[in-house]
């Protein structure tokens, strides 16, 4: 949804917001009767305005390692060193080590930080619990024994071995791992993102941490998203060079990044109903429930006002997000009801990242402060908007070329339109790749439901380029392109005329072009948006490496742009991609529709997705059997938690709701209506469903399928049942709290919900 702020790094200076205005005297109303003289006239006054209260704008980066903190602490000259290191991967020499760690603790405890922890981030996918795919750490205290005393007892000192910062050794097998870890090989070991900034929160300094076996196999969503980025870089220059550009950016770049803003989507509802929903804490989605009469019919909640205690928590996550560096710039209403969304300024892709997560880990632990749930579950609630996570990305040099950014000079230009044809080539190539990376159980809900884009990936680069795209292939000039912009007029004298944006936007492509970036609106909520930035990146530069080989062949830049667009243009579609005609004339393009999480993951066991991952540094073969091998068992203890807990709310709760509800009428029958019938039938289709999951293959692959296509179908029959009895019910019976109590409840600002009854109390918790 609208949020994301893309704004240049020159232009994102703080600024003060709501400082308090010059107070003055207060006119007293002249009465009837009363002399001129006698009026008391405002004065001015005087003395010194007192400085603004500290805000969370004068407390941003207080909590955060960047470059100029380390400037202080450890030196310009290291500072220079450390970023070298970074940027071509060499290891930092010893007393470099020792001057950073030396540097970090001492503003570590400046600041408050009591202890370390080694910030990593397991294979744990998309994810129904509460929190979304949240790092993983242990504190470890800043302590160490005094290793010289001769003390039979040695004693202990406040100290931060170097050694401390740049490894760190954990179990390994009790975290996704694919097969590349077990009990008796479980050694895994966290090494320092030098990319990603060291930060405190509740006096813990964080340490973002790549996370790898004993043999140096990646285990984590972070690692590949690093290599991801190294590839960028490589096949980015080599491209750049192989254009022959001559101005003095193309000149100047050594390293291509890529970058992330993303748009994060969530519900918040009170804690106290999420506890009586069994559903809720055991998978993060409504298994049951009828919609509200009025729910988003009339997008009255869109941008519309955030209740007053929803507010005050995002202004707590703002502020906490902002001391930890992290720009966050926008907080908004969504669709739904209760449905809200924040977002940041875009930084390198593996900050942001890391950014997101602590994100989805402030949101957490802060609205327990308060009495509220964060949802970040896809589908939260049937029939109503879910929740996503769009990734905006881009990618650029350090020189201050955009790849996706028409730019002022034909340097610039021509690097826009080859970074799309690298784009293009890339998402057709490798469909199946992008589409698994944002595959699981819970983003299955939402893509093509309406709200979200389908299963199909397309590339959006608006209709003005798709026209020059054309052009090019029957041999135009690479130049000729002509950005959409135009005056939107408002046509009223209060309101001047103001600047379109480059193209149209298009909210039901997976990709769409939105001026500077292309928007990936696809991921789903709760994942961590390391692992499809990653795959965005190596298709992007498997798509560089292959316009390469066409220049150093000696094939004009033109021609093998040309080329290029021509092998990939049926990936390339400006319509509507909620339309039913889509889906028909998609398969006519050859562009694979991999509607399910099981489809999904099998085309990823494919070839064509293992070569270019390995041809690209990202995974090795080993990495990407253990990676499909996490999907499959994410995704199926997803199924068989839902299951269970359905059956288990069935049994213990509905089932003794209907006896009740029959009871009523036990003088009256002819009154009961359809309700002697509908509530056996649900307790004999939750039977099927009982015995059915007791027949699920072992395989892993097979497993998966037979939940999707057979058990899936079984789970969704039977919902429709149990909400069509809930429509039946007396409501005082109906056993957990309903859709119109949980996602009201935000925006009425009434009391506390009364168990029994649609009543709400007030009091002086009131919500």
């Amino acid at each position: 949804m609208p949020g994301y702020s893309y704004v240049a790094p020159s232009a994102t200076q703080g600024f003060s917001y709501g400082a308090p205005a010059p107070t003055v005297t207060a006119v007293q109303p002249q009465q009837y009767g009363q002399s001129r003289s006698m009026a008391t006239i405002a004065q001015p006054v005087t003395q010194a305005p007192k400085p603004p209260a500290a805000d969370s704008l004068t407390q941003h980066s207080t909590k955060v390692f960047n470059e100029a903190q380390m400037t202080k602490y450890c030196g310009a000259r290291v500072v220079q060193v450390f970023r070298e290191a970074t940027a071509t991967g060499a290891e930092l020499d010893e007393a470099t080590k020792s001057a950073v760690a030396k540097g970090v603790y001492k503003w570590a405890r400046e600041n408050g930080a009591i202890s370390f922890a080694h910030w990593f981030f397991p294979c744990r996918m998309g994810s129904g619990a509460v929190g979304g795919s949240l790092g993983a750490f242990k504190a470890d205290t800043f302590i160490d024994l005094v290793w010289s005393s001769d003390a039979t007892i040695k004693p202990f000192e406040a100290t931060f071995p170097p050694e401390r910062l740049f490894c760190g050794e954990t179990d390994g097998s009790s975290f996704p791992n694919g097969g590349l870890r077990a009990t008796h090989t479980a050694a895994a070991f966290t090494m320092w993102d030098r990319s990603s900034p060291i930060f405190i929160l509740d006096n813990i300094m964080r340490i973002p941490c790549c996370f790898v076996t004993h043999y140096g196999k990646c285990i984590d969503l972070k690692t590949p998203l690093l290599r991801s980025s190294d590839a960028v870089s490589r096949e980015g220059i080599r491209l750049l060079r192989a254009m022959g550009l001559q101005g003095p950016k193309a000149r100047a770049a050594k390293i291509v990044h890529s970058y992330v803003g993303w748009e994060q989507e969530f519900f918040v509802i009170p804690a106290e109903l999420y506890k009586k929903r069994p559903d809720l804490l055991n998978t993060g989605r409504t298994l049951f429930g009828q919609l509200p009469k009025r729910n988003q019919q009339m997008d009255l909640n869109y941008f519309g006002p955030i209740p007053a205690k929803v507010d005050g928590f995002l202004k707590i996550v703002e502020a906490k997000m902002l001391e930890i560096g992290v720009p966050m710039a926008v907080r908004h209403n969504e669709v739904a009801p209760g449905q809200h969304e924040m977002s940041p300024i875009f930084c390198v892709a593996s900050a942001s990242c890391d950014n997101n997560v602590i994100f989805m880990e402030i949101c957490t632990s802060e609205a327990q402060k308060l009495g509220l749930v964060v949802l970040f579950h896809e589908k939260p609630f049937a029939g109503i908007n879910g929740n996503g996570k769009h990734n905006n990305w881009s990618v650029g040099t350090d020189s201050g070329i955009n790849w996706f950014y028409p730019g002022k000079n034909d340097d610039e230009r021509l690097c826009f339109v080859t970074g799309i044809a690298a784009l293009a080539w890339g998402l057709k190539e490798y469909n199946e790749l992008v589409r698994v990376s944002v595959a699981h159980a819970g983003n299955d809900h939402r893509l093509g439901a309406q709200e979200a884009p389908p299963a199909i990936i397309s590339l959006y680069p608006g209709t003005g380029f798709e026209a020059h795209v054309d052009n090019i292939i029957r041999g135009a000039s690479l130049l000729d392109y002509q950005a959409n912009k135009q005056k939107a007029d408002p046509g009223c004298c209060a309101a001047e005329p103001i600047d379109t944006n480059v193209e149209d936007r298009n909210r039901t492509a997976p990709f769409p072009f939105c001026g500077n970036r292309f928007e990936f609106r696809a991921v789903g909520s709760s994942q961590n948006c390391a692992f499809p930035t990653a795959v965005c990146n190596t298709v992007w530069a498997a798509g560089a490496a292959h316009i390469s080989q066409y220049l150093e062949s000696g094939m004009p830049l033109r021609d093998a742009v040309a080329t290029t667009f021509h092998e990939c243009r049926q990936v390339i579609f400006t319509g509507n991609g909620y339309s039913a005609e889509w889906p028909i004339e998609a398969a006519q393009r050859g562009l694979p529709n991999l509607n399910t999480t099981p489809l999904a993951i099998q085309a990823f066991q494919g070839d064509k997705c293992k070569q270019v991952l390995i041809a690209m540094g990202v995974f090795d073969p080993d990495e990407c059997e253990a990676f499909a091998e996490s999907m499959y068992e994410n995704y199926n203890s997803t199924l068989h938690v839902e299951v269970e807990t359905m059956l288990s709310m069935i049994s213990t709760a509905f089932a003794p709701a209907f006896a009740k509800d029959l009871a009523t009428y036990k003088d009256a029958p002819q009154l009961a209506g359809e309700r002697s019938s509908l509530y056996p039938q649900v307790l004999a289709e939750a039977a099927k469903l009982e015995q059915l999951i007791k027949s699920v293959p072992q395989d892993m692959a097979a497993e998966a399928s037979f939940l999707c296509e057979v058990v899936k179908p079984k789970m969704v029959e039977l919902r429709k049942l149990v909400d069509d009895a809930e429509g039946l019910m007396e409501s005082s019976l109906y056993p957990f709290p309903t859709y119109e109590q949980i996602l009201y409840r935000t925006t009425s600002e009434l009391g506390e919900y009364s168990e029994g009854s649609d009543a709400y109390l007030e009091g002086p918790d009131a919500y």
